[in-house]
């Protein structure tokens, strides 16, 4: 989920820089100090979007910069549990696809893709299901659920984990497919007992 979120901190402007108008400079140091950073309470630090109440600055002996008290809004991305999400498929391994979701990946194991078993077409760079022949491929826009997030302090830390084993949720024209009565309906005959 994307969110803005305000942040107080303190900037130090190098005496290099004081010459420059403050808020851009306050600007530059903040993304180069934020952008990209995760925290675990409001998630990746996407962009920082507005600098507001600059306060005076403060020099300390012995180190020449000016330290401003600043507050800035921030946009974010954070996975919650259970979110769904629309995303591209952008790497496809032997055990599963990777999804981008925003500045994020997330991964959809094989076991997640579809109720059947689906195996890996390395030439085709694909994963196609041994019933349906249905396939998933880079490129393919899908929609899944959110079931795990573990958010480090680094992109290549942070493991999501997605399941598209749920009903309406699959690759977009697998949905679309079943919406029209051409879909494999098989779990839903299941339940009402079978009759076809």
């Amino acid at each position: 989920m994307y969110a803005i979120y305000s942040i107080r901190d303190v900037v130090g402007v190098p005496p290099a820089k004081f010459k420059e108008n403050k808020t851009e400079v306050i600007t530059e140091i903040l993304r180069a100090q934020y952008e990209g950073l995760i925290d675990k309470d409001i998630g990746v630090i996407i962009s920082i979007i507005n600098v507001r109440d600059v306060g005076a600055g403060t020099v300390l002996p012995m180190d020449g910069s000016a330290y401003h008290d600043v507050t800035f809004d921030t946009i974010t991305y954070k996975p919650e549990l259970k979110e769904v999400i629309e995303a591209e498929v952008t790497e496809l391994t032997a055990f599963g696809a990777f999804v981008r979701l925003g500045p994020l990946d997330g991964l959809l194991h094989v076991s997640q893709i579809m109720d059947e078993y689906m195996s890996f077409d390395p030439k085709a760079q694909g994963f196609i299901g041994k019933e349906s022949t249905k396939s998933l491929k880079m490129g393919d826009i899908v929609r899944a659920r959110v079931v795990t997030a573990s958010l480090k302090g680094t992109v290549a830390d942070t493991k999501i984990a997605l399941t598209m084993r749920q009903p309406n949720l699959g690759k977009i024209e697998w949905i679309e497919a079943e919406k029209k009565g051409e879909g494999k309906k098989t779990t839903a005959k299941k339940k009402k007992g079978g009759d076809e």
